[in-house]
């Protein structure tokens, strides 16, 4: 067997050697359920490494050799978030409620991975039901950063950028509903993709806020993103808000890319700032028009996001009564059994984030919270709209900080949900977004560089982005 080195493994280069013979599906996944044993007891990133994960590749091998699968995922072994449901596997959503929940059927995405003919290694670690930025309001304990153990590795698809930046699997799949796959990503040096709203189905995946709400798929390269994004992407029958995507534009021969500086000011580190102003001027160096745009509204994207995600999250969250299915604690009566079952399975950030809800939602507020939340949504929609007149792509850092450490925020919410400054405006208006990795600190810490598109333009922030990885 040809040895296989993870660290500059991507899904092309193992496709191609299986293809090849070079070395089988099962040798591969041996590799990493290896590396998965001696490191994830350090990162907590896998919550469950499913015992059938040699099974599948042996009939992976066996396709393969029989000429039935020749596709370029056939036997590339996957990581999934634990919100995305496979049939007959637990799905807690990193939760107490659902800690033996186990899934009835395949999300859409799931099932087009598997007649692609993928090896699922496990579920991974994520903030609970997706609310956080950390990894820490998991029920199962945080994440660690493969590049310091000592910090986060973001949220709420903290586990899974774990594993692709630790090489404890080639690729996974994340949420994101306000910078959940692109943040971790940007933490744990990967390239994360948030996909246009309703170019990947969402069928099967735990709802948080659901006009929000995107899958994605977390990488090693660029390339690597839009080979898995093209597998997932599409109309689904199941998922009403899916669709196909129109054909793209072609793509000009140099960018023209706006920069947002007035956004760009207080909050932001110093090392993040030096970072972003290298990766601007290796664009001009590449003959890349850099335009300075104003977008007045995003300003209040992060106001207008924590309106609208709890609002989406309080109505969401109401099936979880510990009634039909998950954590069910005996009251004196059917109230007291909500009471108990929600207090006893949902933590506190969850609990947080309903209460918001509720309240914005409520008699008397409505108007002054959730009305206003979403003119202001259609504003800042309008913003991306123009800049998009005017350029073709916007770039910012894709947080204000590098990983920071375990236990730094979690008594701030506030400083907290800072940290999704330059992402949730992406969600708000449902365009793609990507974020690339663009080099290190002094102390390892990968930075991340942000880059947006108009809708259905996935091409073209792929594109820019193989103009700045480095």
């Amino acid at each position: 067997m040809k040895e296989i080195d993870l660290k500059n493994l991507t899904i092309k280069k193992a496709n191609q050697a299986i293809l090849a013979g070079e070395f089988t599906a099962r040798e591969l996944t041996e590799v990493y359920l290896k590396k998965i044993k001696t490191d994830n007891t350090k990162l907590n990133a896998y919550l469950e490494v499913f015992t059938d994960a040699l099974e599948q590749a042996d009939e992976v091998d066996r396709k393969i050799k029989s000429g039935e699968l020749k596709g370029p995922l056939a036997g590339i072994p996957i990581a999934i978030k634990d919100n995305i449901l496979i049939e007959g596997r637990i799905c807690s959503a990193a939760s107490k409620m659902l800690a033996d929940y186990h899934a009835t059927y395949d999300a859409t995405t799931i099932k087009k991975l598997k007649k692609e003919g993928v090896i699922f290694l496990g579920r991974t670690n994520m903030d609970e039901f997706a609310m956080g930025g950390s990894t820490e309001n998991s029920a199962y304990g945080p994440t660690c950063n493969p590049h310091d153990p000592t910090r986060v590795s973001g949220g709420s698809s903290g586990g899974s950028a774990a594993v692709v930046g630790g090489d404890l699997a080639l690729c996974a799949l994340g949420s994101d509903t306000g910078g959940s796959i692109r943040q971790p990503s940007s933490f744990c040096g990967a390239v994360g993709l948030k996909p246009t709203y309703g170019a990947a189905s969402r069928y099967g995946v735990m709802a948080m806020a659901s006009s929000l709400d995107q899958i994605g798929p977390i990488t090693k390269t660029i390339d690597d993103a839009e080979l898995l994004f093209n597998t997932l992407r599409g109309k689904d029958s199941f998922d009403s808000t899916s669709m196909d995507e129109p054909v793209p534009g072609a793509l000009p021969a140099k960018f023209k890319i706006g920069i947002p500086y007035d956004f760009l000011g207080e909050g932001v580190n110093e090392d993040v700032k030096k970072n972003f102003d290298e990766t601007v001027e290796l664009l001009k160096s590449k003959g890349h028009e850099i335009i300075s745009i104003e977008m007045p509204n995003l300003h209040y994207s992060l106001a207008c996001y924590y309106i609208l995600m709890t609002a989406e999250v309080s109505a969401n969250m109401a099936r979880f009564d510990g009634v039909r299915y998950g954590l069910h604690v005996n009251g004196k009566d059917m109230v007291e059994d909500y009471f108990l079952s929600r207090g006893a399975g949902l933590g506190k950030e969850v609990k947080r984030r309903i209460m918001l809800g509720t309240y914005v939602l409520s008699s008397g507020y409505y108007d002054a919270y959730y009305g206003k939340a979403n003119g202001l949504r259609r504003l800042i929609a309008e913003d991306y709209k123009k800049a998009f007149s005017k350029v073709d792509a916007i770039i910012t850092p894709t947080a204000p900080s590098v990983a920071f450490p375990i236990g730094k925020n979690t008594n701030d919410p506030l400083q907290m949900y800072l940290e999704d400054i330059f992402t949730v405006p992406v969600n708000l208006a449902g365009v793609p977004a990507i974020s690339v990795p663009t080099g290190k600190n002094e102390q390892g810490l990968p930075f991340g560089l942000q880059i947006t598109g108009p809708h259905w333009r996935e091409d073209l922030i792929f594109a820019v982005g193989r103009e700045v990885v480095r």
